[in-house]
């Protein structure tokens, strides 16, 4: 009787360790620093697919806020982190999801960048997305239909993703000189984030007709085309955001 009683726990402590599922993982990762800095107009550019995640002249500030779900106003560190730019490769043999994506970048960032952080709530000015009283204009994509991109703004992605998109847009400045419309690289170091509240899920593939003005800035713009073609819209707000605190992190990432 006492040898089936030690029996016992010493069973259930074997069962738990093979059911543990293990942790997504990418199979193969190169990370290198770019040996010459483009600027911040390649700075949001990551590509993912369900094989493959890359990054060409990315900002460390960038590849964590897209690893944990952020954006950039709500990561806080040293000034570095959103200077110094980075090449990353990264590939798995098991199609993953988006979220299983950010897991394993997660790792890399950790593993790599020896990233050591920890989360505070503050309380920020925030731009709340939202669907409109009028509204939604717009529907999930089915992956049979096929969006051509035509004149002005296309996009596809979550509402997630479209508010971060949002959050840079609204930072742009209006343009000065009809010959020289303004750009992503002229955005405003500080971006106000936008938090998605619209309760949208799955994957949206849609064209917006912008006509930016002389001295109407993107925020006015966007404004206008979220409400007459999207029906959606942003809500100005204080509330308090996840920030995201780097306590620290290596410059030169590990060999790969």
């Amino acid at each position: 009787m006492r040898v089936l009683l030690l029996m016992i726990p010493l069973a259930f402590t074997s069962s738990v360790a093979f059911g543990q599922a293990a942790a997504p993982a990418f199979d193969v990762v190169s990370v290198k620093p770019c040996q010459s800095s483009v600027g911040p107009d390649y700075n949001n550019r990551l590509t993912y697919s369900p094989t493959e995640f890359t990054a060409r002249n990315a900002t460390l500030k960038r590849l964590i806020a897209d690893a944990y779900g952020l954006q950039l106003d709500q990561i806080s560190g040293p000034s570095w982190l959103d200077q110094n730019e980075y090449d990353v490769d990264a590939r798995t043999t098991q199609a993953s999801t988006r979220n299983q994506m950010e897991e394993m970048l997660r790792s890399v960032l950790s593993e790599r960048f020896n990233l050591v952080e920890h989360t505070v709530m503050r309380e920020m000015r925030v731009y709340a997305l939202v669907v409109a009283s009028t509204g939604l204009k717009i529907r999930p994509a089915d992956e049979r239909d096929s969006i051509e991109p035509r004149a002005g703004f296309h996009f596809r992605g979550d509402m997630r993703q479209f508010a971060d998109l949002l959050a840079l847009q609204f930072s742009i400045p209006a343009a000065e000189n009809p010959n020289q419309p303004s750009r992503a690289s002229l955005a405003n170091e500080s971006q106000i984030p936008v938090i998605d509240e619209t309760g949208l899920t799955g994957i949206f593939d849609f064209n917006v007709d912008m006509h930016p003005e002389l001295g109407i800035d993107m925020f006015t713009s966007w404004q206008r085309a979220l409400r007459d073609q999207l029906g959606l819209r942003v809500e100005p707000r204080k509330d308090n955001v996840t920030v995201l605190v780097i306590d620290s992190a290596a410059r030169i990432p590990t060999a790969n």
